[in-house]
């Protein structure tokens, strides 16, 4: 019982990191305020030409196409006082290959989200072992620290080749190589966009982790005389 209680910790401690990762991530494909801050500071509106209204629609359409059973998306705005279709056939297959990856995202994080709840549920309430819980919380929310320090160094390092190499790991075609002069989706979305994107997600997940690392602190010495 013993090996299965340390085996089920671990896997506990290495669940959180994807846990907290993928809410993260999450979070920000679906925050509108993420995306109009993004439309506000790259002057989004002079680049495409299109207003905020119609900048809106498309980020709320976007967010609705990443969590509904759609194939594809696109979207008919106003520019100029005419309707104008947003994306072309190149984008279009684009986004369906990132609504793929948010959708995984959202699978791992109801995969590892249930175990964390199932093993914290255990821990309390059948185990009625706290101790062993706050050490769990404590060694995910290190694991996820020294991992967001790692990857927060890679961005500020060196975000280009970061982002470079994100895409070549996670598209098997080269459909996101778009033209920022031509294409819409990178005239919306510009690679600073992405940076204060990535910044975000690390820095929330880093931000759950201090918390839940903190609960994990607090378990492990109010329950310390606890047997293990």
């Amino acid at each position: 019982m013993k090996i299965v209680k340390i085996t089920a910790r671990w896997l506990f401690s290495l669940c959180l990191p994807v846990m907290l990762f993928t809410a993260s991530v999450s979070a920000a494909a679906n925050c509108i305020w993420l995306y109009e801050y993004g439309f506000n500071k790259y002057d989004v509106s002079q680049v495409t030409g299109l207003a905020p209204v119609e900048m809106e629609k498309v980020a709320r359409g976007l967010i609705g196409y990443w969590n509904s059973g759609d194939e594809t998306f696109n979207i008919t705005v106003i520019k100029d006082g005419h309707p104008f279709t947003v994306f072309n056939q190149r984008e279009v297959a684009h986004l369906k290959d990132v609504k793929a990856i948010f959708q995984l995202v959202y699978k791992l994080l109801i995969g590892t989200g249930a175990y964390v709840l199932i093993y914290a549920g255990v821990a309390l309430f059948w185990w009625r072992d706290k101790r062993r819980l706050g050490w769990g919380l404590l060694g995910g929310g290190g694991i996820t620290l020294v991992l967001m320090a790692a990857v927060g160094i890679m961005i500020i390092w060196d975000f280009d080749q970061f982002f470079l190499q994100f895409h070549l790991f996670s598209f098997a075609n080269d459909f996101w190589q778009l033209n920022p002069a031509t294409d819409y989706l990178i005239m919306l979305f510009p690679q600073g966009f992405w940076f204060d994107a990535a910044l975000f997600c690390a820095g929330g997940t880093a931000l759950m982790a201090l918390m839940l690392g903190g609960v994990g602190w607090w378990l492990k010495r109010k329950y310390r005389d606890e047997k293990r």
